[in-house]
């Protein structure tokens, strides 16, 4: 992992990832959590409601897309503990339609440790079947982490 002689150990970074990811303005938009389960890896948990259904009355994309970049996102983030991460890419799949419930995005770092990271990420419904997929690319930008105000900030 690279990380700054400053910087405390990986379970301080983990729970200021898991701050950094509640305090994000569009969050409040979505019944989410996350929890970092250790390096390069990643789960969000959520509840899919009729307020993020399409007009065919099951989730739409979006929120699909959205959990996917996030674990996979988080997942590569947990090696990188001086600077945020930028998606440059993501892939996604979309397997089946969901209509309510929780459903789990795990996602796990696969490959790249210096400027650019590669996760993948998966939707799981409540019954156990998978509803999506995707992989990421991930780059290490100019903001430093420290300078976040949900990262830096252990009273969120």
């Amino acid at each position: 992992m690279t990380q700054p002689e400053d910087t405390p150990g990986p379970a301080a970074h983990y729970r200021a990832l898991e701050r950094l990811y509640r305090s994000a303005p569009i969050n409040a938009l979505f019944a989410s959590g996350l929890t970092i389960e250790g390096e390069g890896r990643a789960r969000i948990e959520f509840d899919i409601t009729e307020s993020v259904y399409h007009a065919a009355g099951a989730a739409h994309g979006t929120v699909y897309f959205k959990m996917l970049d996030d674990a996979a996102f988080y997942a590569a983030n947990t090696l990188v503990t001086d600077r945020f991460l930028l998606t440059t890419a993501f892939n996604a799949h979309f397997t089946k339609p969901v209509r309510g419930g929780r459903v789990t995005a795990s996602g796990v770092w696969i490959s790249g440790r210096r400027r650019v990271l590669v996760a993948e990420s998966r939707l799981v419904d409540e019954e156990g079947d998978e509803i999506g997929r995707g992989t990421g690319t991930f780059m290490r930008s100019r903001i430093p982490l420290s300078g976040l105000e949900g990262y830096a900030d252990e009273s969120q």
